[in-house]
Formats: C-alpha cells, sequence, structure tokens
C-alpha cells in the first residue's frame, strides 16, 4: 500500500481488495485454461497415434487373411505365401510400436493443472498473510 493507505476510507480499501481479487482469479482461471489446452493438445496427439496404431492393426488383419486365404488355396506355391505373411508381421508390428507409444503419451497427460494449483495455494497463503 501507498503512504496515503491510513487517509483512505475502509470502503476504499475493501473495493481496491476486491478488484484485486478479481483480477487475480482472472489470471487464476487464464493459466487454468492454459494448462487445460495444453493436456488436450497432447491427448489428441496420443489418440491420433492410438488410431493410427487401430488402422495399422486393421491392414495387418486383412493381410493375414489373405496370407492364410493364399495359403489353402494354393499349398503348393508357398513364396507367395511367406510373402504376404511377412508383410503380415511387418504390419502388426508397425501397430504395435505406435500402439505403445500412444499409450505412453496418454500415461504422462496430467489432467491436473498442476501450476495453477501451485499458485492457487500461494495466493490462500497471500491471503493469510495480509488478514492477519
Amino acid at each position: 500500500m501507498d503512504a496515503n493507505a491510513s487517509d483512505r476510507s475502509l470502503g476504499e480499501l475493501l473495493s481496491e481488495m476486491t478488484s484485486g481479487f478479481s483480477t487475480l482469479v482472472r489470471k487464476e482461471i487464464d493459466l487454468a485454461r492454459v494448462e487445460i489446452k495444453d493436456e488436450v493438445r497432447q491427448a489428441g496427439k496420443a489418440g491420433g497415434m492410438l488410431g493410427a496404431a487401430a488402422f495399422m492393426a486393421h491392414l495387418g488383419a486383412l493381410v493375414l487373411a489373405l496370407a492364410l486365404g493364399l495359403a489353402l488355396a494354393d499349398a503348393l506355391d508357398l513364396e507367395a505365401w511367406l510373402g504376404l505373411f511377412i508383410m503380415a508381421v511387418i504390419v502388426l508390428g508397425v501397430a504395435a510400436v505406435l500402439g505403445t507409444q500412444g499409450r505412453n503419451k496418454l500415461q504422462q497427460i496430467n489432467a491436473v493443472p498442476q501450476q495453477t494449483v501451485q499458485t492457487l495455494k500461494e495466493d490462500v497463503q497471500w491471503v493469510k498473510q495480509q488478514t492477519s
């Protein structure tokens, strides 16, 4: 407070405190909004990876089914069957890697805006000090 704080009325001081508190609350809400936006962006990326993993697994299943179909239809031509089987294993391997990465990204997401929680704790301490 400034040197003339003792000359101001209680109403003026309360008005100033209320105004400051309103500004503080708005800033905290803005901070929470930024933190949550970042977490949602990360969740979107992880969801994209999981979607890609599902797509690749679907392709792998189709190729595997084709390989088994060729194996049954043409049991003597092992080269075509073996080629398709190897391709199915590769596609499913890619799906496994993408799925693992997507799952790991999802596990890293923290839905609690930690910085906002910390600054709110600091604000509560500051208010306690101001009212003591």
